[in-house]
């Protein structure tokens, strides 16, 4: 039985600033030396970012919030729960706005027809959640089975994207409604080590959702083929999720790329030899843009044209590395660009572990 993405939704907060200003803001709150600016500069300068958008106003120019007084220095660092009572507040907006979205924008799908909600988020939390707001603020009904994917990072759209999958081919009426949502920049960290100016130069704030189900759809949407999942041999203290009592400390060090591409036969061989096809045979690749240098790694290791990979890099300059939306925003993208019918796209997005997850589509 087919299963298919019908529609992908997708959401940033309204506050935003170039990755420039963002840079002299930090050379100025971290810079304490020379060398210490100079790295920032280099690190910020080729990122491939253009803009970040933020729930927090300090990173709004000309804003003080809960990390900065403006112009002179950090303030002391919120505490972990202040942090999440922020992101008890935006991020439920957040959810319920891709929730609403989906149901305006498939006038096939009612509200009453929403059999299973599946959010996902690392960045905080709360209970009754997410998925609690969104069956209650749209009215959905009060027996739509709910499930939360929490704590898996970056790739945590994919496991959404298999459960809901295995629900619509248990049950041929079930239609999913998967929301991802993730407030990264609440957990910004005023540290001047490489791994913490890598996080904090990339990541910001968004959400993406998307409608699955097996019933027939008039929009052009994406039909889900398979998936594959690998944990690599190194990796697991270079990217990692700690609760800490300042915030969620985040090591994304600058090895992730060269472990990402050593990994990758493992990973996409297997799934797209399944279907008899070689890596020739993909049309477009929605990789996670975590940074430009791993979308460079991937290209370059597979021999990837540009156009291949587009969507990746402009999703990264527009919106920086959002976690698990991120991927859903890159499908969105081409999902806009009215792609043959029957063309291949292969997803793939990385996390702790360090797990890479990957799944293959078809242009329906």
């Amino acid at each position: 039985m087919p299963v298919f993405i019908h529609d992908i939704a997708t959401s940033v907060p309204e506050g935003f600033s170039p990755q420039q200003e963002i840079r002299e803001q930090m050379k100025t709150y971290l810079g304490k030396d020379r060398k210490t600016e100079a790295i920032i500069h280099r690190i910020y300068s080729q990122s491939g970012i253009n803009k970040r958008h933020s729930v927090v106003e300090d990173f709004h120019p000309g804003k003080e919030g809960i990390f900065f007084l403006n112009g002179t220095q950090t303030r002391v660092p919120p505490t972990t729960g202040k942090r999440n009572e922020l992101y008890k507040e935006k991020a439920s907006e957040l959810f319920v706005t891709i929730g609403q979205q989906l149901l305006d924008n498939n006038e096939q799908v009612l509200k009453e027809d929403i059999t299973h909600v599946i959010t996902v988020s690392c960045t905080g939390f709360y209970a009754p959640g997410p998925d609690y707001d969104i069956v209650k603020k749209l009215g959905l009904k009060n027996s739509v089975q709910r499930f939360h994917v929490g704590f898996m990072g970056c790739y945590a759209a994919f496991p959404a994207l298999k459960m809901a999958h295995a629900f619509c081919i248990s049950d041929p009426e079930a239609v999913v409604m998967v929301i991802c949502t993730e407030l990264c920049t609440l957990h910004f960290q005023d540290k001047t080590d490489v791994d913490n100016l890598l996080s904090g130069s990339v990541f910001a704030d968004g959400s993406a959702g998307m409608i699955v189900s097996s019933k027939a759809s008039p929009k052009k949407g994406f039909k889900v083929k398979g998936f594959a999942s690998s944990l690599t041999e190194t990796g697991e203290k270079d990217m990692a999720w700690e609760i800490g009592d300042t915030g969620f400390d985040m090591v994304l060090s600058s090895y992730v790329p060269d472990i990402i591409k050593a990994n990758l036969p493992d990973v996409i061989n297997p799934l797209v030899q399944n279907y008899g096809l070689t890596v020739k045979d993909i049309d477009y690749w929605a990789i996670h843009p975590g940074g430009r240098s791993i979308i460079d790694k991937v290209a370059k290791e597979l021999n990837l044209l540009e156009k291949q990979v587009e969507a990746s890099r402009t999703v990264l300059s527009n919106y920086g590395n959002m976690s698990s939306p991120t991927v859903l925003f890159v499908l969105k993208e081409l999902m806009e660009q009215d792609l043959p019918s029957g063309s291949t796209i292969l997803p793939m997005a990385f996390g702790p572990g360090l797990t890479i997850e990957s799944g293959l589509l078809s242009v329906s």
